[in-house]
């Protein structure tokens, strides 16, 4: 009896640690898909991420345009590919130009991280939700949770003021909602290697070109 009784310790000991172990599980590349909502309607978003750096590509018009930012030293690089116009230029910002362009968008320095006990499962993850304010002093929501531990993106950078990862959050211009994480292979993003065949001109040059930017 006692030898059975050890033995489904044993056991229940070996599976959840196994639970615990998969929920714990590391992601260090992969394929992160969001869901997007705002005022223009719900959209699709995919980022690759190897490390630190993580790469979306956005489609407008004739032109792809491939956005890489690295969330540890807050830079980033915009490949603009316009291939009717055989065109394909480069520019690289400064954290400067990446923090300024988020305060243009209603986004700016996150403060006053305040965890609510509120539970929700997202994406089949157990995440709890914390209140947050924007530079403007404005509340919104993020959910995080510890099933999973992706690094920050550029999606998710802003969020240093809370402990695991950002599966969903709000913000001025809507919510943002992780859909699926995957790991797998991602070939070496970097925000300071120019692609070959890419021409590098500066960030305002390439305002200039979009007719003026923010």
């Amino acid at each position: 009896m006692f030898k059975s009784l050890k033995t489904g310790v044993i056991a229940a000991i070996l599976v959840s640690s196994a639970i615990y172990a998969q929920a714990q599980k590391k992601i260090s590349a992969g394929t992160l898909v969001y869901a997007m909502k705002n005022a223009e309607g719900d959209s699709e978003q995919t980022l690759k991420f190897n490390g630190d750096v993580s790469k979306m590509e956005i489609q407008a018009g004739p032109a792809t345009i491939g956005i890489l930012n690295d969330s540890k030293t807050g830079t980033s690089l915009i490949l603009v590919d316009v291939p009717v116009a055989q065109m394909q230029k480069a520019a690289k910002m400064s954290k400067a130009d990446v923090d300024k362009q988020n305060e243009a968008m209603g986004g700016g320095k996150l403060s006053d991280f305040k965890a609510t006990g509120e539970k929700q499962v997202i994406a089949t993850y157990n995440t709890e939700k914390y209140t947050y304010k924007n530079a403007a002093g404005e509340t919104h929501e993020v959910w995080v949770t510890n099933d999973i531990e992706v690094p920050r993106n550029m999606l998710t950078s802003q969020f240093e003021g809370v402990k695991g990862s950002v599966i969903k959050f709000t913000g001025k211009g809507g919510a943002v909602t992780l859909k699926s994480a995957t790991e797998g292979k991602v070939d070496a993003l970097s925000v300071t290697e120019i692609p070959k065949g890419y021409e590098e001109i500066t960030y305002e040059e390439l305002q200039a070109m979009q007719g003026g930017g923010q």
